[in-house]
């Protein structure tokens, strides 16, 4: 399986789970999950981070208008009818697995900022910062700006959120810079910086004011790797084998701005 195959059935995984196949395409993907271990894993990390954010964290009434507010940030105004197929769904995931995708991230930045900064607030972090990379990964685009320079990259940053991440190249390393996002932990917008290793996006969450964290190691199927540096919690989350992404947070950690 290429590459970009193996990302459309991640995909198709991920829409099969949402309930948005055609029957003939359903079945298909069952067939593909009772023959392919890898992507019985993904559904399984999947299901996994559904029920620990659904254990977790309590419903919560959602602001009138939500809809069409991201129908309009979408520019999806109205919702149309196809077939599904591979190419498609690669190339433009349906109005409800978008909605879907933007929906936990704001009941994560709106209603559980209360679960943030209670007892237990590192797990409850890292399933939010876990929650915004699996939401990315689902996205056309995992960033909201693509550059690989990071005199490109940072300066975006400004005025969005209050302070611009630090940003540095690793490219030497094996790690390269794809560009960043906008994340919502808690109440609060946040940096998160995209690199890649191989065909594996890791994604860098910096959030301001922390303090040390004894972090989970992993998430669903997801690692994790935690640290503090000046005030600043970094969070590291790939699905990238654990001692790559340590040797990420590690050649970050000593890399010169």
């Amino acid at each position: 399986m290429t590459a970009s195959s193996d990302n459309e059935m991640r995909l198709l995984v991920h829409a099969y789970l949402d309930g948005e196949l055609d029957p003939a395409h359903a079945l298909e993907v069952e067939r593909r999950l009772e023959s392919d271990p890898a992507l019985a894993a993904e559904r399984a990390r999947i299901e996994e981070l559904r029920r620990a954010i659904k254990e977790r964290l309590l419903p919560v009434a959602l602001p009138p208008g939500l809809e069409r507010r991201i129908q309009q940030r979408l520019r999806i105004l109205e919702p149309r009818r196809h077939w599904w197929n591979f190419e498609l769904l690669a190339a433009q995931p349906s109005w409800r697995a978008l909605a879907a995708s933007v929906l936990l991230a704001v009941v994560l930045a709106s209603g559980a900022s209360w679960f943030v900064f209670r007892p237990g607030q590192a797990q409850a972090t890292a399933e939010m910062v876990v929650a915004s990379h699996v939401r990315a990964l689902m996205a056309t685009q995992p960033v909201d700006v693509t550059s690989s320079d990071r005199h490109t990259v940072k300066p975006w940053f400004n005025g969005r959120i209050t302070d611009a991440p630090r940003v540095v190249d690793l490219s030497s390393e094996g790690f390269i810079l794809l560009g960043g996002r906008i994340d919502v932990i808690g109440r609060t917008p946040v940096s998160t910086l995209v690199y890649r290793i191989r065909q594996h996006l890791i994604s860098l969450t910096a959030v301001p004011g922390g303090q040390a964290v004894r972090a989970p190691r992993a998430i669903a199927g997801y690692n994790i790797v935690s640290w503090t540096e000046n005030g600043v919690v970094y969070w590291a989350v790939s699905d990238v084998a654990a001692p790559d992404l340590q040797a990420f947070a590690q050649a970050f950690r000593n890399a010169r701005t």
